[in-house]
Order: structure tokens, then C-alpha cells, then sequence
């Protein structure tokens, strides 16, 4: 196998664990965690494990859409969507090994949450809520927050490698910014 190959392959590794991982925390949470019940608490009130059921996407944004809309909106738009970064990422030769492993794992994240939406007909199965402190003040208390929307592993996952994407990319416009700046100076 081409180095070329293996550098675009390895990074899946990451995918596959994030899907594996996703689907085993949820699997343990519809088996021993009634819906719309706490499981336990942590540190007070500050970290729970509860079992609840989201029909949207973020901040269950699209929960109320007719199902057939909501299936094609959260379901088949996103395999397409994800078809084409899949498609992206083997087609650009200049992705850094961080970015490569960054959307392997919102690849991951983003195919955790798509199995869910195909075959748990009640909603995605999210579980971790966390107490966010301040968040009371913030802008999101216009929505009525007093805590952070439920998530799961699939979507830490999304936003973990989605901010390690963002910062890489960052970086290498920086770079590239200051070797043109000192090639120009030369």
C-alpha cells in the first residue's frame, strides 16, 4: 500500500472508534435507563446521566418538522453531506495529519448520530447534561437555559475535532501568511 494511502486510511481508525464508542454508550443507556429518566449524578448537580431523545439536530432545532421532512433533512442530507467530505478528504493531497484525523472524527460523530436517526425511531439517544456555570447570564438565558442542551459522544466527538479543524486551519494560513511575508522580504 502507498504511504499516500496509509496516511488517509490510518486516520479512520479514529472514525470507526468514535462510531463504536458512540453507539456502545447508547446501547447502555436505552438498556438501563428508562427515557426521559436521570441515571446519576456527578459532582452534585453538575454532570448527569439521563436518557432523553432528540428528533431535531443542534439544541433539538427541527424537532417539531413533519417526520418525512426530518428524516430527509437529518438523515439523507447529511450521508450526502458526509459522501462529500469523505470525497474531499481522498481527493486533497494537503490536509495536515491533524486536519486528516480531525474530520476522521467529525466523520465519526456525524455517522453516530445518522445511525440513530435510521434506526431509533423515538430520536437520536442523547444522555450527558452538564450544569454550565453562568450560563444563567449568558445569551442563552434568553432561551430559558439553565443548563447545557443533553448531548452524547457522537456530538463532543463533532465539536471537539470541528474546533481542532478551525484552530489547524488557522494555523496554517498563519504559517503560510508569514512565509510569504519573508519571502517578500527577501
Amino acid at each position: 500500500m502507498e504511504k499516500d494511502t496509509k496516511d488517509k486510511l490510518l486516520p479512520f481508525i479514529l472514525t470507526v472508534v468514535v462510531i463504536i464508542l458512540d453507539q456502545i454508550t447508547k446501547a447502555l443507556i436505552c438498556h438501563y435507563i428508562p427515557i426521559n429518566t436521570f441515571g446519576t449524578q456527578v459532582l452534585g448537580d453538575f454532570l448527569q446521566i439521563i436518557h432523553v431523545r432528540n428528533n431535531g439536530v443542534a439544541f433539538s432545532f427541527g424537532s417539531t418538522w413533519p417526520d418525512g421532512l426530518r428524516r430527509l433533512a437529518f438523515s439523507v442530507i447529511p450521508i450526502v453531506v458526509l459522501g462529500i467530505v469523505i470525497r474531499i478528504y481522498f481527493k486533497n493531497n494537503d490536509f495536515t495529519k491533524v486536519q486528516r484525523w480531525a474530520i476522521c472524527g467529525v466523520v465519526g460523530g456525524g455517522f453516530g448520530n445518522i445511525i440513530d436517526r435510521v434506526f431509533r425511531p423515538a430520536g437520536v439517544v442523547d444522555f450527558i447534561d452538564f450544569k454550565w456555570f453562568g450560563i444563567e447570564s449568558s445569551p442563552l438565558r434568553l432561551f430559558q437555559m439553565t443548563r447545557w442542551p443533553t448531548f452524547n459522544v457522537a456530538d463532543s466527538a463533532v465539536v471537539v475535532c470541528g474546533i481542532m479543524l478551525v484552530i489547524s486551519f488557522l494555523i496554517s494560513i498563519i504559517k503560510e501568511s508569514k512565509q510569504k511575508s519573508q519571502k517578500e522580504a527577501e
